[in-house]
């Protein structure tokens, strides 16, 4: 059994990443091999609208047949058996990385047939790790979670089971004093990132376990 990680973020080693790789370490405690692929080692585009996927007799259901750098992480993540999905939040949403991923894994997926269905034949239990700065009664207020549910009900609709957890407060900076961020309480920022974090890495690692399960 394989558990994919992608990383969303630009950042290697830091919220997300960090997120991702205990999420792994819980799949792992589960039986499953695991690998970590991060999205900005390449250069790729969206979904460009060739519509080849749509095309009749296609020989490559499922798969996106534009070729780029994107398309050795698109065969191993739909050869996976869990998909982890990571992205810090911009304005509201995920990366443009993230995003552009999003529409080449999914819209190969989907069939423009009654309902909408789904062309995969079993269950790739999905899981999606958000990051970011706004703490969680910001993030309430502002119904983030709302408009990230674009991606996550396509995915339950065509993957067959998706949910979700978030990292809130986060550390951006290692040294603030060299930024312009008069709106933020620092010693609050490193007192969450001391006593949150971790607990958010063990939901993390909670999420890697689950999916195995659902597999």
């Amino acid at each position: 059994m394989k558990a994919l990680a992608i990383n969303g973020s630009p950042r290697k080693n830091r919220n997300t990443a960090i997120m991702l790789e205990h999420a792994l370490k819980g799949a792992e405690s589960e039986g499953a091999t695991t690998e970590i692929l991060h999205l900005y080692d390449w250069e790729f585009k969206g979904c460009v609208s060739c519509f080849a996927c749509k095309v009749k007799d296609n020989p490559s259901p499922g798969i996106c047949l534009y070729k780029d750098n994107l398309s050795p992480v698109l065969e191993k993540a739909m050869s996976a058996d869990v998909l982890i999905l990571g992205s810090p939040i911009y304005f509201e949403s995920v990366t443009g990385m993230m995003r552009s991923f999003l529409e080449r894994l999914m819209f190969p997926v989907l069939t423009y047939t009654e309902g909408y269905k789904g062309l995969l034949d079993k269950t790739i239990p999905t899981g999606f790790i958000y990051t970011m700065n706004v703490p969680e009664g910001f993030m309430e207020q502002a119904k983030y979670m709302d408009a990230l549910q674009f991606a996550e009900s396509d995915m339950r609709r065509l993957f067959g089971y998706c949910e979700s957890i978030s990292a809130n407060d986060t550390v951006q900076f290692d040294d603030y004093s060299k930024y312009v961020n008069t709106v933020f309480d620092v010693e609050h920022k490193k007192q969450v990132q001391k006593e949150q974090f971790p607990k958010d890495c063990q939901s993390a690692f909670e999420l890697g376990k689950r999916l195995v399960s659902k597999v």
